[in-house]
């Protein structure tokens, strides 16, 4: 098995790879985001130009060792703040008039993964390691 350290390399490069695509995507092509945006959010657009940046500046974070605690921490608690946009885009998409296939398998699947999404950018972070490795000391038998 591959050490922890791997693991997290690994991670990260995935991290780095959806949050920078992500980061691009909501400033080149914003519509799709805006549309998903609940109405209670105050300018959707700018919002969403702002939530591209951060994504971006998450995944570069990563990239730079002094920052990639914080970059794993801000990443983790992004996924959490943009959840409810992720629940209003399953409930608009699955309540449409013409709903394909692929788009109940793809809500079923992403919204019961977001508390992975937190756990792999604050690990890709190196705010953790469980499960992986506990770093509790073991006790020593007859003692």
């Amino acid at each position: 098995m591959a050490s922890v350290d791997h693991w997290r390399l690994r991670c990260r490069a995935g991290m780095v790879a959806l949050y920078g695509t992500a980061g691009v995507l909501h400033m080149a092509v914003p519509a799709p985001f805006v549309a998903i945006t609940p109405s209670w959010v105050p300018d959707a657009p700018q919002m969403i130009l702002l939530t591209g940046l951060c994504e971006i500046a998450g995944a570069i974070g990563l990239l730079i060792p002094a920052l990639r605690k914080y970059a794993g921490i801000a990443l983790a608690l992004y996924a959490v703040l943009v959840f409810p946009a992720n629940i209003k885009h399953a409930l608009d998409s699955l309540t449409a008039p013409e709903v394909a296939p692929w788009q109940w398998l793809y809500h079923a699947v992403r919204l019961p993964l977001q508390p992975v999404v937190v756990w792999l950018a604050v690990f890709a972070g190196g705010v953790v390691t469980w499960p992986l490795r506990c770093n509790r000391p073991r006790r020593q038998a007859g003692g």
